[in-house]
């Protein structure tokens, strides 16, 4: 504030003013350390801890994690029900477009929120979620449809849905069938279907991982690998 008042003095040209407030800003400089020694010391120690970066990246991994479980065990709850559930996981590819033509939500996620969202008798049901950053972001979201595997006449709107954002971005979306009640992942223009809630919590942190993010030839086998299914 008194930076502000000290910049607003020289233009509206107070003389006086600003010659105390000139004056002034040196005896702050000496008062503020000695008035705010403790908090300053206190931040210096944080600082000078070898493991406050560690502690921040273990953090943020932990966050993922659970994020990661909670869709993965709100998938589960949903196929049981027989829901029809599409979830869309942004990462670097921002998805602001499409949820700006669903309902903002801004809302902390969890199994029962998803369910809730889903279950057919509410009004968000029809349409995606986008989780951000751990978040629901928006729900009721319409997405792109793709145009690829037409010839298949397993997969409905919401897998040509899924695999449509995936083609346009490095979203992963999760489907869940509510006709089957089974659970399918896309990623990369690409589905794999008839996956459990554990498998597909296996695909979800496999596909989180740095390395094997930067290709889906490398991600696919891996998936393959973890679930023993079929990769389209």
């Amino acid at each position: 504030i008194i930076i502000i008042i000290f910049i607003l003095s020289g233009v509206i040209r107070l003389r006086a003013f600003g010659w105390l407030t000139q004056n002034a800003i040196p005896a702050l400089l000496v008062a503020v350390p000695v008035l705010f020694q403790q908090e300053l010391r206190r931040a210096l120690e944080r600082l000078g801890r070898p493991g406050v970066l560690v502690g921040w990246m273990r953090g943020r991994r932990a966050a993922l994690e659970e994020s990661l479980d909670a869709v993965a065990q709100a998938s589960r709850m949903l196929a049981e029900r027989r829901f029809g559930a599409l979830i869309v996981l942004e990462r670097e590819t921002g998805l602001q477009e499409l949820a700006d033509n669903g309902v903002r939500l801004d809302a902390g996620i969890t199994p029962e929120l998803m369910v809730t969202i889903f279950d057919p008798h509410t009004m968000l049901h029809d349409g995606a979620v986008i989780v951000r950053n751990g978040r629901v972001a928006a729900a009721a979201c319409v997405l792109p449809l793709s145009t690829a595997f037409l010839a298949d006449r397993q997969l409905g709107l919401r897998h040509r849905a899924a695999i449509g954002v995936t083609e346009e971005s490095d979203a992963i979306v999760i489907v869940v069938s509510e006709e089957r009640g089974s659970i399918s992942i896309a990623h990369g223009g690409r589905i794999i279907r008839n996956l459990d809630a554990k498998r597909l919590e296996a695909v979800l942190h496999a596909l989180y991982q740095p390395a094997l993010e930067r290709a889906w030839p490398q991600w696919a086998a891996q998936a393959r690998r973890i679930i023993g299914g079929e990769e389209r």
